[in-house]
């Protein structure tokens, strides 16, 4: 059974700073991302990455930093600059890469909530 437990969301300042972490378990995977989804909006894809292929929502770009330690089947979302919109429910997810597109699968975590609120 293919499984995705997050971890490591909270509450932090604007400006501050949180590290998400995803254990995957039951399978290996070619290419993972992190989701969010916000109250009353749709889930988007906040980065994933393959061997060779990152890709990252653009209001992240510089502040978020995706990485991946195959070797224990972790995934990792280091947050900096964190901003009031970036407020949300963060996923896990396992998937694959078709061309430069990102392809979730049904798999997913249970989330993590990240608050960024003075």
């Amino acid at each position: 059974q293919v499984q995705m437990v997050e971890s490591g969301g909270g509450l932090v300042h604007p400006g501050g700073s949180l590290r998400l972490s995803c254990a995957a378990s039951g399978s290996t995977f070619s290419a993972m991302g992190w989701y969010r989804q916000a109250p009353g909006k749709e889930r988007q894809l906040v980065a994933a990455m393959a061997s060779g292929k990152t890709t990252y929502l653009d209001s992240v770009k510089g502040r978020f930093t995706i990485s991946r330690d195959s070797a224990k089947n972790m995934l990792y979302l280091e947050m900096n600059s964190l901003r009031p919109e970036d407020t949300a429910v963060y996923y896990c997810n396992a998937g694959y890469y078709s061309g430069s597109r990102y392809v979730p699968s049904g798999v997913w975590g249970q989330g993590t909530q990240v608050t960024v609120s003075s």
